[in-house]
């Protein structure tokens, strides 16, 4: 099975240069649905049946399985979008240099898509049946908080044993066995407006409301539990000289465990609840979508059963924690052994100088062959 993926390596980079050179932002619809067609052409090719879910805003998730409706054990998630607007391709392509390989999404998670595809053909290749007990799906809205994918990937969750998400290895190549979950509210404030200079007390002012909500937000911050609350954005009034009248603040909330997001949610609705500034009127909206992926029992003897196959290929490798969410969370807190960090090193994720270690690429594609066909035995 190595030399198999050794062999294709080249292929495997001209699969990634083309999937790059796709704009796939999470609201580019058009280039997402194109990364979907060139996969499921491959998988087709396989026989792998494809289910099309489709979207009018966002990108059509795929599900992907060998016979339809029969009972896998394993699930691979791994998303199609980027953070990359249209028009990011145009003016700075795929490119390499040296041992790195660049370009827009090219490790979040261009190359983690060619990783999955070549680790099922690896195992197609060999006459290994394990390809047969996986369903895969290929969501299109990671990015943005999975709005569309999550309910799917729930769905699918509910009768496997095991998930492997396809989010990048970290630098040091470490997988990911623990995420912070998290989520994202909006405080919108109505007060009333009027003229600073001729009827100032007759105004109530949205901004100095929104700012007694913000000191208090901040607040529940607490470092050494894992509880971070951020007022991230800001905006308000028409003018200097007018007590202004709408003011809204964006909230950005991460938390370690699971028992966490009961007391900040909690926590933000009882300070939303009733206004500093009499007058005025709160609106809050959003919630935290995404519960940590936690290292508990079932998630370290997963975590064995990987290490376990990259000490038989000649890798070390480490787990670690994050403070990103992913996919991760939502089949781990339906009691599915999940692990994170499946795909290829790299590194400089969102940022122009995202890139891929070239050399993992078939290291991490033999390691999850290995890992899917260990968890098939």
């Amino acid at each position: 099975m190595e030399k198999y993926i050794l062999n294709q390596k080249k292929e495997m980079l001209d699969l990634i240069e083309q999937l790059v050179n796709i704009d796939s932002g999470s609201y580019y619809k058009k280039g997402i649905d194109r990364v979907a067609e060139i996969l499921i052409k491959q998988f087709r090719e396989m026989g792998f049946q494809v289910t099309i879910k489709k979207n009018k805003r966002y990108g059509n998730n795929v599900v992907i399985e060998y016979e339809k409706n029969k009972e896998t054990d394993i699930l691979l998630v791994a998303h199609m979008d980027t953070v990359f607007p249209e028009g990011t391709v145009s003016e700075r392509p795929f490119t390499i240099k040296g041992t790195r390989a660049y370009g827009p999404g090219v490790i979040d998670m261009k190359s983690s898509l060619v990783t999955l595809l070549y680790a099922i053909k690896a195992l197609h290749h060999q006459h290994n049946n394990a390809y047969k007990n996986v369903t895969i799906i290929l969501n299109s809205d990671e990015e943005i908080g999975s709005p569309t994918s999550r309910k799917l990937i729930e769905e699918v969750s509910a009768t496997k044993k095991y998930a492997l998400i396809m989010e990048p290895a970290r630098k040091d190549g470490s997988i990911v066995s623990e995420r912070r979950g998290g989520g994202k509210y909006i405080l919108s404030v109505k007060g009333k407006a009027a003229h600073s200079g001729v009827s100032p007390e007759e105004g109530k002012s949205a901004i100095e409301e929104l700012a007694h909500k913000i000191i208090k937000l901040q607040q529940l911050n607490n470092a050494q539990k894992g509880i971070s609350i951020n007022v991230g954005m800001i905006e308000g009034g028409n003018a200097v000289n007018v007590v202004p009248s709408e003011a809204k603040g964006m909230v950005d909330v991460r938390i370690t465990s699971s028992d966490q997001a009961k007391y900040v949610r909690k926590r933000i609705e009882e300070i939303c609840a009733k206004p500093d500034i009499k007058g005025t009127n709160i609106t809050l909206k959003g919630g935290i979508n995404r519960l940590p992926l936690e290292l508990n029992k079932a998630n370290k003897k997963l975590l064995q059963v990987i290490q376990d196959a990259a000490d038989s290929i000649g890798i070390e490798l480490k787990a670690v924690h994050t403070g990103g969410g992913s996919d991760a969370s939502f089949p781990a807190n339906l009691g599915v052994a999940t692990m994170d960090g499946l795909g290829p090193v790299g590194g400089g994720l969102h940022n122009e100088d995202e890139y891929l270690e070239i050399d993992s690429l078939t290291e991490r594609c033999f390691l999850l062959a290995e890992t899917i066909s260990r968890l098939s035995e």
